[in-house]
């Protein structure tokens, strides 16, 4: 008889058996596929393999907003459905790679939120267990490099139980202020 418990009542043992079982399945179902898949918030890359020796002009792909086909010509397609998402068509690419492989790469239309398949009658996966690859501050635009470094900065400070840079910067102003203004008495001030 299979566990009908809420996963929120089982114990730690009992989640992380119910987990494995789950990525198991899962595992097995996306290996079944005739293609591979990754993704990042931003897009998908899909892997069809191909037979050895296979042309361009052998092949048939048409990528609009929300159908993707993927075949060989005068045979069934590898991959025919409607999308999951949608996707930005203007920003997609596909390439025939070593004669053996067609790479295609997706765009997605909202690039804050994981797929859970590529064609919507396709086995899904659990996005609740992606584990997002670590972005490299270098891989960010100074702006967005500079916020995260200063946020990084500021929770080592709280970790440590020092001053975040704000306050650091607040307490700096008021230093110079009182060495311009030192006939003020600063003595009951708070800074907040």
């Amino acid at each position: 008889m299979p566990n009908t418990k809420n996963y929120d009542d089982m114990t730690p043992e009992e989640q992380k058996e119910h987990d494995r079982i789950a990525r198991e399945k899962e595992e097995a179902e996306q290996a079944a596929l005739p293609y591979r898949w990754k993704q990042t918030l931003q897009d998908v890359d899909v892997t069809v393999p191909v037979p050895k020796g296979t042309r361009a002009r052998d092949l048939i792909v048409t990528i609009k907003k929300k159908h993707l086909t993927v075949g060989l010509k005068n045979n069934p397609p590898v991959i025919e459905g409607e999308l999951c998402k949608e996707i930005k068509v203007e920003d997609c690419t596909w390439t025939l790679e070593d004669q053996k492989e067609i790479y295609i790469h997706l765009e997605k239309v909202n690039g804050a939120e994981w797929w859970e398949n590529v064609i919507k009658t396709h086995p899904t996966i659990d996005t609740t267990k992606i584990q997002p690859e670590n972005s490299k501050l270098s891989d960010l635009d100074g702006e967005t490099r500079a916020m995260v470094e200063k946020m990084m900065f500021d929770q080592r400070q709280k970790q440590m139980g020092k001053k975040t840079s704000d306050e650091l910067q607040k307490e700096e102003i008021l230093k110079k202020f009182q060495a311009q203004h030192p006939e003020l008495d600063f003595s009951n001030a708070k800074i907040s």
